[in-house]
């Protein structure tokens, strides 16, 4: 059913774009774009990863300086000279990369940006109240290390709301959160919307904009490709706005299922913080030639269970986590990579890769064929085979860097992914676990993580995927568990699951009794 159309609160933009430039050295990240923003309006920015959305995002939040161009705010021209600049005209940024301090709790964190005046009591009472009303509930005392993905997202949501913000940026608000929570936070947005509030939203997820938006400005290559109005275009127009082209057809084949390959039996671990979760009596099984997806909504126990099929977490005890019958339980992640079981967490920056190292030397981490040892000097690193490693992936993966030698925080979000997921399909792994693969890349990245899995499946390595994306695991996965309150589900075909039947398990709703291997 087609919305209503859109009518502003006012006449007078709340925000106008004239002309912004911005370059980083040869690369033009945004090149005279143009944008105007109404009272109530909720706006798109749609485009690929690196077409510049997030630079000129936080040039609105004061954050980076244009090179060129006028910011006209309530129709007075504005130099953003800082984020405590535009907070203080009414501006507020949720980041897809996150800014938060992990030695601190989640009232601290939100504290440091809100009012001296206010007690931290008072600030954790409104975190509590505001996160029942809009259904983002996160416990203050929290320490944020402790958190997933998908729980500091809330924390940063919440940050924004309690600024009471007449414009609000949201940076792929929606990559980590359940059907359930994208349908209450889209009530919450339509409801700040109504209320005057103007809203720059930010996805990949052109169902999402079509559904929630009022209008879109596409970007490709730092440069304005069009405006529409999101309900009544197709798809496939705003695919060839931000593309150039349609996204290519997702071809499947039936999956021929092998020998089992990664094992878990009956392994309970008693959780590492308060906040955490304890696993109970979980098992599964990933054979060869299938990809397993595990659905939940996050904070379930989905951390816990990556940390012991890791091997970061070594306290599971003997036989219980087994690769092609060999036990694993006492080996740490290293010598798990050394079998062939080869991991990427949902954290990109810090655990996936450290940000002021180049994407050569963050190949590293997971991977040791451009190392050559010898008795006398040790390990010795072949930069010449490094460089040429780390060119092919980001050739195969249609990474956008400078090259090799760029830093890891200066790519996209989209881009790292793109490299660190081809970083760990490269290695040839026998058993591939990924943590959230497709988490805020755009529509053909995503296609193309997806079918590059596929294919890996396809030669025989067993695949296990955790993602809250359902429609993403109905995609790709052969068989689905879900997670809730640190225990698995029984495992379902996927083509004789339901989104319905999934997104109750995810409450815990599971039929006792059930077959665990399907």
């Amino acid at each position: 059913m087609m919305s209503e159309r859109f009518t502003p609160a006012s006449n007078a933009p709340r925000i106008r774009l004239t002309g912004i430039t911005k370059r980083y050295g040869e690369v033009l990240a945004n090149d005279s774009i143009s944008l105007t923003l109404m009272p109530g309006e909720i706006h798109a920015v749609l485009g690929e990863n690196g077409a510049g959305k997030s630079t000129l995002m936080k040039i609105i939040y004061g954050a980076v300086k244009p090179d060129a161009g006028n910011i006209s705010i309530n129709g007075q021209t504005e130099k953003l000279q800082s984020p405590q600049m535009a907070r203080s005209l009414g501006i507020s940024m949720v980041f897809q990369h996150f800014s938060l301090f992990n030695t601190l709790s989640v009232s601290e964190n939100i504290w440091l940006g809100l009012d001296s005046a206010l007690k931290l009591e008072e600030v954790s009472q409104s975190i509590i109240d505001k996160g029942k009303t809009y259904g983002l509930d996160i416990e203050p005392k929290r320490m944020v290390s402790t958190l997933s993905v998908g729980e500091m997202q809330r924390v940063e949501l919440i940050r924004a709301l309690l600024t009471e913000p007449r414009v609000l940026i949201l940076d792929e608000p929606t990559s980590v959160l359940s059907p359930g929570a994208v349908e209450k936070l889209f009530a919450v947005l339509r409801r700040l919307a109504c209320e005057g509030c103007s809203i720059l939203y930010i996805s990949h997820k052109l169902n999402e904009i079509r559904s929630l938006c009022h209008s879109c400005t596409v970007l490709r290559d730092g440069r304005v490709t069009g405006h529409c109005d999101p309900r009544i275009t197709s798809h496939g127009d705003l695919s060839r706005l931000m593309m150039g082209a349609e996204p290519p057809t997702q071809l499947t084949r039936q999956p021929t299922q092998g020998y089992k390959v990664l094992a878990l039996d009956n392994v309970s671990v008693h959780r590492e913080d308060p906040f955490g979760i304890d696993l109970k009596a979980v098992s599964l099984q990933v054979r060869s030639g299938e990809v397993l997806g595990i659905a939940g909504v996050s904070g379930n126990g989905q951390k816990e269970l990556m940390r012991v099929l890791s091997g970061e977490d070594l306290r599971p005890h003997a036989g219980s986590v087994t690769l092609s019958g060999q036990d694993l339980a006492l080996l740490g992640p290293m010598q798990r990579r050394q079998l062939g079981l080869h991991f990427l967490p949902e954290e990109r920056l810090g655990r996936g890769a450290v940000p002021d190292l180049n994407l050569c030397l963050n190949l590293l981490l997971t991977r040791q064929e451009a190392i050559s040892y010898t008795k006398l000097l040790g390990g010795l690193i072949n930069s010449q085979t490094l460089q040429a490693q780390a060119a092919r992936i980001m050739a195969r993966f249609r990474v956008k860097a400078s090259g090799p030698q760029a830093r890891a925080r200066s790519l996209s979000g989209g881009n790292l992914q793109k490299f660190l997921v081809g970083r760990e399909i490269d290695a040839k792994p026998q058993v591939l676990i990924i943590s959230q693969p497709t988490w805020g890349v755009d529509i053909g990245a995503a296609a193309l993580i997806r079918s590059e899995i596929l294919a890996l499946r396809d030669k025989g390595c067993a695949v296990l995927i955790v993602s809250e994306e359902l429609e993403e695991l109905f995609e790709i996965s052969d068989r689905i568990v879900v997670m809730a309150q640190g225990q698995l589900s029984p495992a379902v075909l996927t083509s004789q699951a339901s989104l319905l039947q999934i997104g109750a398990w995810m409450s815990g709703l599971w039929r006792e009794g059930s077959d665990a291997q399907a």
